[in-house]
């Protein structure tokens, strides 16, 4: 089974560990994104199983790519990689239909882990 994931952060270097822990999860398609405009141009061009984006991101920040995922209707789970870690800003993104969250800096276990909740075996 092809597991396809959409990963935006505007780190290139952020960017190569999520996709190193998403590989080590068994994903085998993944679509990188430079900013949060560029994931949701990518996210309305193919279907996605996973989205992992970062909150800092210019032209669109990661709550603005979840809000709007959401607003598309998708329930597709999005995971939330961000330094954003105080209480206020893991609230405002579970309002906004986040289905996991991940703070930087991380082991890239966990973040295996996260991706291992969604990603069907």
């Amino acid at each position: 089974m092809s597991i396809k994931v959409l990963i935006a952060d505007d780190s290139g270097v952020m960017r190569k560990i999520i996709v190193r822990a998403a590989k080590s999860s068994g994903v085998d398609e993944i679509v990188e994104a430079v900013d949060g405009a560029d994931a949701l141009a990518k996210f309305d061009q193919e279907p996605f199983d996973l989205v992992l984006t970062d909150w800092n991101m210019p032209n669109k920040s990661g709550l603005d790519v979840i809000k709007e995922i959401r607003g598309k209707g998708s329930d597709v789970p999005i995971i939330m990689v961000t330094t954003e870690g105080e209480k206020g800003n893991v609230l405002q993104a579970i309002e906004a239909g986040v289905s996991d969250y991940l703070t930087k800096p991380f082991e890239a276990a966990d973040l295996s882990a996260k991706i291992d909740k969604f990603v069907p075996v």
